[in-house]
C-alpha cells in the first residue's frame, strides 16, 4: 500500500477508505440495511490487513453503533498511533434544544460523545456533515480550532456544500488563524461530475483534498444495469436521485462493463480508477459488505485507464441541474430527521437558493 499526504498535510492515508456506514445495530436506524458487530469486525479486520488505514464513521449513523463497532475493532486489530479515524457531526443525535448542528456547544458536546463511543483520546479527522445553515461559521470555526488546540482532534474536515460557502470558511479560517480544513468529502463519480463545476477546482487551487463517497453511485456503476441489491430495496428513494439522467447512466454504466469485460477485472475497478485520474481525489469511499468490495478497491490503485477509456467513460455523461439535493438544507434536513428518528428542535433551515 502506498499512501498518500492528504491536501496541504502530513497526514498520510490510504489511497482507500473504509466507509462505516454499514457497519451498526440496524434495530438503532438508519441504514436499515447495516451489518450487526459481528459481520462487521471481519471486514475491518480485513481492510488492516491488506494496508487500509483510513476509516469514515459519523455519529448519526445507527445512533453511534457504528463508531462504537469501529471503536472496539480497531482497538483488538490495530495500533491505533497507526490508523486515521475519521467521524462527523451535525445530524440530531437526541430530541430537545441543541441537539442538532454546529454551535458551540453542539460541537463540544458532540466530540466528547464519539470520542467515548470510539473509545479513543483523540479524532485524526473530525468532519462537518454539511454546513449548519442557522449557526454562523465564525462560532462554528472557531469551536473547531478550539478542539484541534486542546487535542482531541488532529485535523479538521468538510463536506457537501455550495463552493461558494466552503471558499468563505476557507477565508475566514486563514483570517483568523484558525486550523484550517484540508479535506471536502462530496460525491463524484461518472454518473455524477457536478463537482467539476466549482468546488473541485476550488480544492485544487486552495490544497485541499476530496474523500469521495457513493464513489459508485450507491453501487449503480458496480453492476449491470437494472440489477438490484438488499440496499437498493430498502433504499427506493435514492432511486429518485438519479431519474432525470437515468437514461445517460445507463449508457455510462454500459460501458464501465464493456471495459472491464476487456480488461478482465470488476467494473468496481474501471470506475475507482476512472477517479484516480483526478489528483484532487485523495481516496473513495468504500461501503464495504463484504470483503470483495474492499479486494476490487485495492485491485484498482493498480488499473490505469487509458484516456480513450476515460473518454469513453465520460462521453455519455447528462449534467444534473442540482447537485443531487445537497445543496438544498430542507432536503437535508428531512433525510437525517428520517436517519435518526428525531424531529430537529432548533429553527427551521433557510430556504434553498
Amino acid at each position: 500500500m502506498q499512501y498518500v499526504k492528504l491536501g496541504c498535510s502530513g497526514l498520510e492515508v490510504s489511497p482507500v477508505c473504509i466507509g462505516c456506514m454499514g457497519f451498526g445495530d440496524p434495530a438503532r436506524g438508519h441504514p436499515t440495511w447495516s451489518l450487526v458487530e459481528q459481520a462487521s469486525r471481519p471486514l475491518i479486520r480485513h481492510a488492516i490487513e491488506v494496508g487500509i488505514n483510513f476509516f469514515d464513521t459519523a455519529n448519526m449513523y445507527s445512533q453511534g453503533t457504528s463508531e462504537e463497532i469501529l471503536g472496539r475493532a480497531l482497538k483488538e486489530f490495530t495500533n491505533r498511533d497507526g490508523v486515521v479515524i475519521a467521524t462527523k457531526l451535525m445530524a440530531p443525535m437526541r430530541d430537545g434544544p441543541n441537539a442538532v448542528g454546529l454551535s458551540r456547544k453542539a460541537i463540544m458536546t458532540e466530540i466528547d460523545h464519539s470520542l467515548r463511543r470510539l473509545g479513543t483520546d483523540y479524532v485524526d479527522l473530525y468532519q462537518i456533515h454539511r454546513r449548519d445553515q442557522t449557526t454562523p461559521w465564525e462560532e462554528t470555526l472557531e469551536a473547531l480550532h478550539d478542539l484541534v488546540r486542546v487535542g482531541k482532534v488532529r485535523y479538521l474536515g468538510a463536506s457537501s456544500m455550495m463552493a461558494w460557502e466552503f471558499s468563505k470558511a476557507l477565508h475566514l479560517q486563514q483570517a483568523n488563524g484558525w486550523a484550517r480544513f484540508i479535506s471536502m468529502q462530496d460525491t463524484y463519480n461518472p454518473m455524477a461530475r457536478e463537482e467539476e463545476r466549482e468546488m473541485l477546482p476550488l480544492c485544487a487551487d486552495s490544497g485541499v483534498q476530496t474523500i469521495v463517497y457513493s464513489p459508485l453511485g450507491r453501487g449503480r456503476l458496480a453492476r449491470p444495469w437494472g440489477e438490484s441489491t438488499a440496499r437498493s430495496q430498502a433504499e427506493p428513494e435514492a432511486a429518485k436521485l438519479y431519474e432525470a439522467t437515468s437514461t445517460s447512466d445507463q449508457k455510462i454504466v454500459e460501458v464501465a462493463c464493456s471495459i472491464a469485460a476487456e480488461r478482465g477485472v470488476s467494473q468496481a475497478q474501471v470506475v475507482l480508477a476512472w477517479l484516480r485520474r483526478n489528483k484532487v481525489v485523495a481516496a473513495p469511499i468504500i461501503g464495504a459488505l463484504r470483503t470483495k468490495h474492499i479486494d476490487d478497491a485495492v485491485a484498482a490503485l493498480s488499473l490505469t485507464l487509458t484516456d480513450d477509456e476515460a473518454s469513453r467513460l465520460e462521453a455519455p455523461y447528462t449534467p444534473r441541474r442540482d447537485h443531487q439535493g445537497v445543496s438544498d438544507p430542507v432536503m437535508l434536513a428531512r433525510s437525517m430527521e428520517t436517519a435518526t428518528g428525531l424531529k430537529k428542535s432548533s429553527p427551521a433551515p433557510a430556504k434553498p437558493r
